[in-house]
């Protein structure tokens, strides 16, 4: 299991388990927060627990944000999946151990042009600086 929070730890996450791979996005939004999502459904393997504020850029996402320190923690689709389901991400890049995450490979996405996906052999360790 891995947990996170944001800086202060008023916000904090679960992710049961290892993810197998944290996501590099190039989109509007997740360019500007340098994040490292890490995705799967809300109530599965991934938990949240804390107040925060929502940013809903589009009709589809929820950036969660601390209300104390302003770290962003995770987003949440807005709406359920027909199968009941909520997906989740959370951000590895607040995860409380940085070595549990250190080896998940990145896949880079590039959500500002083409929604292509890229690996090429960068870890989250790779990404830290």
């Amino acid at each position: 299991m891995i947990e996170g929070s944001c800086h202060c730890g008023a916000v904090r996450w679960t992710f049961k388990g290892v993810p197998d791979e944290a996501t590099a996005c190039s989109c509007t939004v997740c360019r500007r927060y340098g994040t490292l999502w890490a995705y799967d459904f809300e109530g599965e393997r991934i938990e949240v627990a804390g107040p925060t504020q929502a940013y809903i850029p589009v009709k589809d996402l929820g950036f969660h944000f601390c209300l104390r320190c302003g770290g962003l923690a995770y987003w949440r689709a807005v709406r359920l999946r027909d199968t009941g389901q909520r997906r989740i991400a959370v951000n590895l890049r607040l995860a409380d151990d940085p070595q549990a995450v250190g080896g998940i490979p990145v896949e880079h996405l590039d959500g500002l042009g083409e929604w292509k996906e890229v690996r090429d052999g960068r870890c989250v360790r790779d990404m830290w600086f």
